[in-house]
């Protein structure tokens, strides 16, 4: 006899009884506040009572080497067939490069104001709060599985719908920078179907793209100004 124990197998089902339960408790809480110290994921910022009964919510941040005055004109030319969205163009803005330079015409967003989210418009982000400078909450309701808009003041027009915003709060850094915390909050209906989607798809895509967008962010206003 070697003398050697046997291993225990586990029987598969528990070890995705085990996986899944790792996820939830160790990894998705990291991804959801990615970049984020305890008190701007705990905190409350403008727009969150926009989707008061929320069922999703992700807090994540980062700080660019630049002033608040530089980096929101990034932020107010955002949308696809003005500025971009900084991340991965060819997923979010039909191939085309997002903006590597301010540019005046698509400044001065007002609330109310409609963002592309694709080509042709068929669907939109609504500029819902803007404070320049200081914060900008864009929101998006729609129907599913089609994607319609509605608005979502009235109410949504089905029983399947997704309602909710994406905020970018900019707060000054005693060292002249800018620390970045982006929000966003949303439900979803009806959950027993969009939750999965959202634990297994749409969390781990929004922070991949998020990241981007802040890598490219810092990227654009780290070059002189006017560049």
């Amino acid at each position: 006899m070697s003398g050697k124990r046997p291993v225990p197998r586990v029987p598969p089902r528990a070890g995705v009884v085990v996986a899944a339960t790792a996820y939830g408790v160790v990894v998705r809480p990291h991804l959801l506040t990615w970049g984020a110290t305890r008190a701007e994921a705990a905190g409350d910022w403008p727009g969150d009572d926009l989707v008061p009964a929320y069922d999703g919510q992700s807090t994540m941040a980062t700080t660019l080497p630049a002033p608040p005055e530089r980096v929101w004109p990034w932020l107010a030319q955002m949308g696809c067939d003005r500025g971009g969205w900084y991340s991965f163009d060819r997923l979010d803005n039909a191939r085309r490069p997002s903006a590597d330079r301010v540019v005046a015409a698509w400044q001065g967003l007002k609330e109310g104001q409609h963002l592309n989210a694709k080509p042709g418009g068929g669907a939109w982000f609504t500029a819902v709060v803007v404070d320049p400078e200081r914060t900008l909450v864009l929101r998006m309701s729609v129907e599913l599985p089609s994607g319609r808009p509605f608005d979502a003041r009235f109410g949504p027009l089905s029983a399947m719908y997704l309602d909710a915003v994406w905020g970018f709060h900019l707060r000054p850094t005693a060292d002249g920078r800018t620390r970045l915390v982006v929000r966003t909050r949303g439900r979803s209906r009806p959950r027993v179907l969009t939750r999965p989607v959202d634990i297994v798809l749409w969390e781990p895509v929004h922070l991949l793209m998020q990241l981007r967008q802040f890598r490219n962010l810092r990227s654009r206003v780290s070059a002189a100004p006017g560049e």
